[in-house]
């Protein structure tokens, strides 16, 4: 006859407490530092991390995370959870494009606002910089004019990105040149009553002022500077216009506030093409990391609070497969954004996602992504990415079976009729360099639950 064991209950305490209870203590598989993220997969207790947390103890050297794994299970529930968790530190989600949307929900629970950007329902200004200029003046002279040149850098990397897009190839040296002297003149011509829009911009490409026909290099010659700028006013006249237009043509219908929570909800081109759907998402990546950088540079001078924020960059694929060369703007980004004390989560499906681009020096700038990211966290993967995932982080045998076994799909019994949760719903890996990574379950609380159906209109 079989021996029952009975149930031993597990009881945590530190190393002082329960040194005496050997052999039956057990080490904790990871600090309890962070957002407590779920139970743990390979030892006891519980699992706590967040890359601004850990960031600020000093365990990663940069408040980055980046995030893979296969849709359907739980990369938004986990990130949901960490943000609620940043809720109570104090930290302002920022997530800046929800085009399911995912978050709108979990952000209005909150208290946060939704801002609601797409045909009929807002519109965002690709050269505001989040009131960078006219907030600009409370500053000390140096501090204003670093504002002034960080606002100048992302306006012009926007501007460009967009002529990006609606063309599908980068706009030529050249024409950056132009775009970056037309932007100057509109910069010193704005003021608390004028805002300059697209329109504006396009307006000073073709009355040509001295300085931009000097970056034009029509020596001298008029008819010369026409032919070197058509291309130019082509594209910028095609994003005032259609479907480009009815999103980027005006001001910002919303501004975004900076002492709460705040998400862009810009589902309403989930339909759009991949091309409009790219714009967007960096236009409110663009102005999202400029409005946070404002707000810190203000507290820096003391003449605003100090805030935390966490910036969330959903759907990073959709950005990267919109035309060559974006993966240097949202490197631009990112870059511009590191040293303003935020927080950044990244999340993609695969790293196949990355390795769909044209070239391999695309391929290459967007695996770095990945590399730079202090904090990796992957739910389940096919076993023909784990090639790719071991190229940029090191990873056991172990660790790639088990991310391959989470991708199964859920199991039916045939007695029941019933089907199982797929076995990799919710169970995640946390890798930090090249240590061990760390296995759990996210385990969300009741009222999580209700914020965290994304299958709503498949209810009945």
């Amino acid at each position: 006859m079989a021996t029952l064991m009975p149930k031993i209950n597990t009881w945590r305490g530190t190393s002082r407490q329960v040194c005496g209870l050997f052999p039956f203590a057990a080490g904790a598989n990871a600090p309890l530092v962070g957002v407590p993220l779920g139970k743990s997969l390979d030892g006891i207790g519980a699992v706590c991390a967040d890359p601004i947390s850990w960031f600020e103890r000093g365990l990663i050297s940069a408040p980055s995370m980046f995030v893979l794994g296969l849709p359907g299970l739980g990369k938004s529930s986990l990130v949901r959870h960490m943000m609620m968790g940043w809720a109570g530190f104090g930290v302002h989600s920022m997530v800046l494009g929800d085009i399911k949307p995912d978050y709108v929900d979990l952000i209005e629970a909150l208290g946060g606002q939704v801002i609601g950007i797409g045909h009929g329902r807002g519109q965002i200004n690709p050269l505001d910089a989040g009131n960078a200029r006219e907030l600009a003046h409370l500053l000390p002279a140096k501090e204003r004019d670093a504002l002034l040149a960080d606002a100048h850098a992302r306006t012009l990397t926007m501007v460009s990105s967009l002529v990006n897009i609606i063309r599908g190839s980068a706009p030529s040296d050249r024409e950056v040149t132009i775009l970056d002297k037309a932007l100057r003149v509109l910069e010193a011509m704005t003021t608390a009553t004028f805002q300059p829009v697209l329109a504006d911009l396009l307006q000073v490409i073709q009355e040509a002022p001295e300085e931009v026909r000097l970056a034009a290099l029509d020596r001298g010659s008029m008819d010369r500077y026409r032919e070197v700028t058509e291309d130019l006013e082509a594209s910028l006249t095609a994003l005032l216009s259609g479907r480009f237009g009815e999103i980027f043509a005006g001001k910002t219908t919303v501004s975004m506030k900076l002492d709460r929570s705040v998400v862009f909800d810009v589902s309403a081109l989930l339909n759009a093409e991949e091309s409009l759907q790219a714009a967007v998402l960096l236009a409110c990546w663009s102005y999202g990391f400029a409005s946070v950088e404002v707000s810190q540079a203000l507290a820096d001078a003391g003449v605003g609070p100090r805030r935390k924020y966490a910036i969330i960059m959903d759907e990073l694929w959709r950005i990267l497969r919109s035309g060559s060369g974006m993966v240097d703007n949202v490197d631009a980004l990112t870059r511009l954004n590191r040293q303003i004390g935020v927080g950044q989560v990244m999340i993609t499906h695969t790293m196949s996602d990355l390795d769909a681009l044209a070239s391999e020096a695309d391929r290459m700038k967007a695996r770095g992504f990945v590399e730079r990211s202090k904090m990796l966290i992957c739910g389940g993967l096919p076993l023909r990415e784990m090639a790719k995932v071991t190229e940029v982080v090191a990873m056991s045998e172990k660790e790639q079976m088990l991310l391959s076994s989470w991708q199964d799909p859920a199991v039916h019994d045939p007695v029941s009729g019933a089907f199982t949760a797929p076995p990799g719903r919710g169970k995640f890996l946390l890798k930090v360099g090249n240590r061990p990574g760390i296995s759990f379950q996210v385990q969300l609380t009741p009222r999580e639950l209700s914020l965290n159906d994304t299958n709503k209109r498949w209810d009945t």
